[in-house]
């Protein structure tokens, strides 16, 4: 028995030597590295396997064939060639016709961080709600002549999905190529919905196939982009999913969401995003200049799409975020469902506040379902109103837009929340538009959803009872994972 535990002595000092090593060449932060280590030895087995499905970085998947980088290879570059040769002159443009959107930083951080492609000629729109959106994309997808490109994070089987199914299989009889993937988390489509596409020449997968053993360790990261790709000619980006419930909620009145459209150059780079991931289920190339045919519009709106995900080596959209707010001089409107900042944008956030900009931030009160999120969101509101900041919850539905405007000159509207798992757990992909006709018209509808919103007050939050503000503090711990 002696010689027994003596083995084991020896084994946990083995085990706890190499936890440390290799948490510490991890090279986290000293809050993390500790709260790791301190996981490992206490719970040495419950540990490790928290750490495989929760803990990896880019690191880690930098080794893995399955999931591929997300930033422009290139390979894929010749094709919009093109646009790479016109960066200076459309950034030159920007700064002589629109100089109260020219950011410079900005956009040197977004080409520099997530390989983004400075796109100059689009007709921009700005859909609020699926009654604006789902009309127009089921149209575009029965008008397409040459391509249909869809990535989705939620695609459910309802009666609007069925008719999405109709119009992409009528399509792929004429002859256009149509290629489709949603998150193996988020699909909810039934084995038949899925069989009678594929038997009509559609190509569909799930992107992020975690239900593997070899890939389980992938199962806590998403693909939670909302991308849709015409012709080359059109595309769609924002925070409406294929889903019924986003028209018809069951727990709610009505669903609040923000996408965009965008007709030019922009739903190139979209494309670009989409032959990325397709290369990275299926290892098929898309290549050639019939996925970027000319712009037909001579509307100059200058816009960036910018992506990120869990094996880029820069959080891309968290920078994107932290760095407009810091940029903002008189004023910041944020909408999103979940504020789960890190610590980065929560001091950007208060940072700014106290520096006298008017910082007005808009989310959702509860969920439909598990309230954790939004329980723990009070404590952050509490930092950010003490330092300035206005903070709005909406009553009147499910919020779900993602959108960021600063000084009505810039404004970012993408499928990225404010929270840490959209920072650096999922694939996400964000618009940003230098225009201030948008930025006003975006502010706009800020100014309406208002009517529907109850402010959130420190005093209020005072009134609940200690043990319901413990039990918020409480979830904040558990912010990294929600």
């Amino acid at each position: 028995m002696t010689i027994i535990f003596q083995i084991l002595g020896v084994g946990l000092a083995i085990y706890i030597i190499a936890a440390t090593v290799f948490i510490i060449m991890e090279n986290r932060t000293p809050q993390s590295t500790f709260a790791w280590l301190l996981l490992f030895i206490t719970l040495p087995v419950i540990g490790v396997i928290i750490y495989y499905f929760f803990g990896h970085g880019w690191r880690a998947f930098s080794q893995e064939n399955e999931i591929a980088r997300q930033e422009m290879g290139t390979e894929f570059l010749d094709d919009i060639g093109q646009l790479l040769r016109r960066q200076p002159e459309y950034i030159e443009c920007i700064a002589r016709e629109r100089p109260a959107s020219f950011k410079k930083k900005i956009l040197n951080l977004v080409k520099q961080n997530s390989s983004s492609i400075l796109t100059g000629y689009n007709d921009v729109e700005i859909l609020q709600d699926a009654q604006m959106k789902y009309p127009r994309l089921l149209a575009d997808i029965k008008a397409a002549q040459h391509s249909i490109h869809l990535n989705y994070y939620i695609w459910t089987e309802d009666d609007f999905t069925l008719q999405i199914k109709a119009a992409l299989i009528e399509r792929a009889k004429a002859g256009v190529e149509v290629r489709c993937l949603f998150d193996a988390s988020g699909g909810a489509m039934s084995k038949q919905y899925l069989q009678e596409l594929s038997d009509h020449g559609v190509q569909i997968h799930p992107y992020l196939e975690y239900r593997r053993l070899t890939a389980l360790h992938t199962a806590n990261y998403r693909s939670h982009r909302k991308i849709a790709v015409i012709d080359g000619q059109i595309g769609y980006v924002g925070g409406l999913n294929l889903d019924k419930e986003q028209m018809d909620p069951p727990a709610f009145d009505t669903w609040r969401d923000t996408h965009l459209r965008l007709a030019g150059e922009a739903a190139w780079a979209l494309q670009a995003s989409f032959v990325i991931s397709w290369y990275n289920t299926t290892r098929e190339k898309i290549t050639g200049s019939q996925y970027y045919p000319p712009v037909e519009t001579k509307n100059f709106t200058p816009v960036q799409i910018t992506q990120s995900g869990p094996d880029s080596q820069w959080k891309a959209i968290r920078q994107l975020y932290f760095l407009m707010i810091m940029s903002a001089e008189n004023k910041l409107y944020m909408q999103s469902p979940f504020f789960i900042p890190d610590e980065s944008i929560l001091e950007a956030l208060k940072a700014a506040a106290l520096a006298g900009v008017e910082v007005n931030l808009m989310f959702t009160p509860r969920g439909s379902t598990y309230q954790i999120p939004y329980r723990a969101a009070h404590t952050y509101f509490k930092d950010v109103v003490e330092a300035g900041a206005k903070v709005y919850l909406y009553q009147g539905g499910y919020f779900h837009p993602k959108t960021l405007n600063i000084d009505n000159a810039v404004i970012t509207i993408g499928t990225a929340n404010m929270d840490i798992r959209s920072f650096g757990l999922n694939y996400e992909t964000n618009a940003i538009v230098y225009d201030q006709v948008k930025a006003k018209e975006l502010e706009a509808q800020f100014k309406e959803d208002l009517k529907h919103c109850q402010e959130w007050t420190l005093e209020a939050y005072q009134r609940f009872s200690p043990v319901h503000r413990f039990v918020d503090s409480v979830y904040r711990l558990a912010s990294p994972l929600l």
